[in-house]
């Protein structure tokens, strides 16, 4: 069966890989992105242009914050389903730039929210993240835990977003599916992530940071498992009204030996410079991903060491885009 998606954050990288997915078996998708800089709009620019060439997609550079604009675009395109993965990312600028996380994560979540009510959207899907989780010392992280810490303004806004999808799922009936994200890495990724940093940094031959002195953990997750997650989220019948589920990789990695990996499929060595914990950052990720196993058949298949080499193959197929990201930098 054929439907019209209206997703946001197409230019974003898991936007970009859920709509080529749905773009591919013959769906109509009507992505919004306001292109902000947090990275470099280059990126985003060139994800939307191998979206484009898709006769079924239509994009719209827009701010959801502009409520008449989206207004406008449920209006004219009337989706079926809504998929809102667009976000201002990133722990760390979440403590320089507060305001713009108000705006982008709070404010526009509710706008969406608002349109999926006004326009009897069947099923709206959105994402959260594994940051939320926060200081919770438990792991691997379930979703029935109590997480009432979040140690980042970012985590703060996801949580927010799942309890306001609640408000609205119970007054208005609207059904809510929330992925909570586990550290996403593969082909087009962001470029303020540490697998892009460590492969930027190795070729370039620059310092290398890597915090709390290489302690951290993090489930890396490749990005078509996550897409096979968010499309069984968006089509998987008799789901509830209101649900939580955890797309994470369950096998927790240390980042240093990211950095090691990386190192070997490039043949070159990189320069490290270990450096204390910095605020905000979790120490461990660990998805526990039963329930999503359960409901949304969720059994992600790419291991660690498949994932990297098919991220480096694809960072040296696009040396001219990565050397035209880092000139111009990332706030995050």
């Amino acid at each position: 069966m054929r439907y019209r998606y209206l997703i946001t954050g197409t230019a974003g990288f898991i936007g970009f890989h859920v709509a080529q997915a749905l773009l591919k078996d013959g769906n109509e998708v009507l992505g919004i992105d306001n292109l902000n800089p947090y990275y470099a709009p280059v990126l985003k620019q060139a994800r939307h242009q191998v979206l484009s060439q898709y006769p079924n997609f239509q994009c719209k550079t827009s701010d959801l914050c502009d409520l008449d604009s989206l207004n406008s675009y449920f209006q004219t395109y009337q989706p079926t389903i809504v998929c809102h993965l667009a976000a201002q990312p990133g722990v760390r600028y979440s403590l320089k730039n507060p305001w713009i996380y108000v705006k982008n994560n709070l404010e526009a979540f509710v706008n969406v929210l608002e349109m999926a009510k006004q326009y009897h959207i069947q099923r709206l899907v959105y994402a959260s993240s594994s940051s939320v989780y926060g200081n919770v010392t438990e792991i691997p992280y379930h979703e029935d835990q109590r997480i009432e810490t979040p140690i980042s303004l970012y985590a703060s806004t996801k949580r927010s977003n799942e309890l306001i999808a609640y408000t609205y799922t119970h007054i208005y009936g609207i059904q809510t599916i929330g992925l909570r994200f586990f550290t996403v890495y593969g082909p087009w990724g962001r470029p303020d992530m540490a697998i892009w940093k460590f492969c930027d940094a190795i070729v370039k031959q620059q310092i290398i940071p890597i915090y709390n002195y290489g302690k951290n953990f993090r489930d890396f997750t490749y990005v078509t498992d996550i897409v096979q997650g968010i499309l069984s989220a968006l089509h998987t019948p008799e789901l509830a009204n209101y649900e939580i589920f955890n797309l994470g990789n369950h096998q927790p990695e240390n980042t240093l030996a990211i950095l090691h990996l990386l190192e070997a499929e490039l043949q070159m060595q990189g320069k490290i410079q270990l450096l204390p914990a910095q605020p905000g950052d979790m120490e461990t990720t660990f998805a526990n991903i039963d329930k999503a196993k359960a409901k949304l058949g969720f059994y992600p298949k790419t291991n660690i060491v498949q994932g990297i080499h098919s991220f480096v193959t694809w960072f040296q197929e696009h040396l001219t885009l990565a050397e035209e990201v880092r000139k111009i930098g990332c706030l995050g």
